[in-house]
């Protein structure tokens, strides 16, 4: 029988403190400011908020979902008479991924990919990418080739294409080889909404494959470890295995079964569910036991004294749905190519809010908090 997790004093004053916002104190950025983290949170809501406030902004997810014409007077205070309604998805993501080719892909691979999967989330089908491109002099020709080969074939896998962009170059030592900036837009078809503070007390959490893999890859792509592996970045478009997982909740009649996803990048799986837990004033439970993570990515972190659930990820969603329709789910997305190894791990519970826990091999209760500091810098 499984315990029943319950808050304690600790827990409580944990829970107090983290919702508690604090004014940006900081003076200079740091690394850690960029690692997806409880730095890089604080540095959103404390700086960024505070001079680009709005109502879509505010939201913190991935992504910006707006109604044609209902989005411009809201914002900008123009008056739009369209009574359009279809809705749209729009974000943006700049790479800057150390080395730029590694296992599994490259930087050119990882900004298509990314991006699509941040309108994915939002249950947009992504249409039209931008693309900037930030060259450092001297930088091989052949190499930008690669690049954008790789491209290419990415948005050619997730349906998309890359309609406009940008090149600057910038004097020798003034950037690193490559930087690549992207935005992205898509439609909204499926009548779900889908966000973080989405998640409901009895929800189940859904992982669609093996955590770590991306960050790994990096690691040993630089030289960090001294290991022979097959293991590869896990990179991909996850756009087809949301339209599906819409399709399946669709199906069953339960257009409001699904109520988050986000994709677990920097900051790893753990950051991720502490933001929804955040966002959705609820705890999130999950298990250790359940959570999949390859053998070669869990001796790495060993080596490096790295927890799994805090490696970035780049082909791989969370998400926090009914319980009615999570195995139902589950069983449709091992069916994709991409969510083979998907899985429940946890649920949602009502208290404490904005704590994750997991309950460990042991048997017993520990929290999981948002990523501190910098554990690898320029992952994507």
């Amino acid at each position: 029988m499984s315990k029943v997790f319950s808050p304690t004093p600790l827990f409580e004053r944990v829970e107090r403190a983290r919702r508690r916002r604090h004014k940006f104190r900081d003076t200079q950025i740091t690394l850690a400011h960029g690692s997806g983290g409880r730095a890089m949170h604080e540095l959103i809501e404390g700086l960024f908020l505070e001079y680009l406030r709005n109502p879509l902004l505010e939201k913190l997810e991935d992504q910006a979902v707006f109604e044609i014409g209902a989005t411009a007077r809201g914002i900008a205070g123009i008056v739009n008479n369209s009574h359009a309604q279809t809705r749209m998805a729009f974000t943006t993501d700049s790479y800057v991924v150390d080395p730029i080719f590694f296992p599994g892909g490259d930087i050119g691979k990882l900004a298509v990919n990314g991006t699509v999967n941040d309108l994915a989330m939002s249950g947009a089908r992504p249409l039209y990418l931008a693309a900037g491109f930030i060259l450092e002099e001297g930088f091989p020709i052949e190499d930008l080739r690669r690049v954008l080969e790789s491209m290419r074939d990415a948005a050619g896998e997730a349906g998309v294409a890359v309609v406009t962009g940008d090149t600057k170059v910038v004097q020798k030592g003034s950037a690193d080889k490559l930087f690549i900036n992207t935005s992205g837009i898509g439609v909204i078809e499926s009548p779900m909404h889908l966000s973080a503070s989405g998640a409901l007390m009895g929800d189940k959490v859904i992982l669609s494959g093996t955590l770590g893999d991306h960050g790994t890859t990096i690691m040993i792509a630089r030289g960090e470890l001294e290991l022979e592996t097959d293991i590869e970045s896990d990179t991909a478009p996850l756009n087809g295995l949301v339209q599906e997982m819409v399709d399946e909740a669709g199906s069953a009649l339960a257009f409001d079964a699904i109520h988050c996803l986000r994709d677990p990048t920097r900051g790893g799986a753990a950051t991720t569910l502490n933001e929804i837990a955040l966002s959705s004033e609820v705890c999130i439970e999950i298990d250790e036991d359940l959570i999949p993570v390859r053998e070669e990515a869990k001796g790495a972190c060993e080596i490096l004294g790295l927890d799994p659930l805090y490696v970035a990820n780049e082909g791989k969603l969370i998400a926090i749905v009914a319980p009615a329709i999570a195995e139902r789910l589950v069983n449709r997305m091992r069916q994709n190519r991409y969510g083979l190894n998907a899985c429940i791990i946890g649920e949602v519970k009502a208290e404490p809010r904005g704590i994750v826990a997991m309950r460990t091999g042991f048997g017993g209760t520990r929290i999981v908090d948002m990523l501190v500091g910098e554990q690898l810098p320029r992952i994507c």
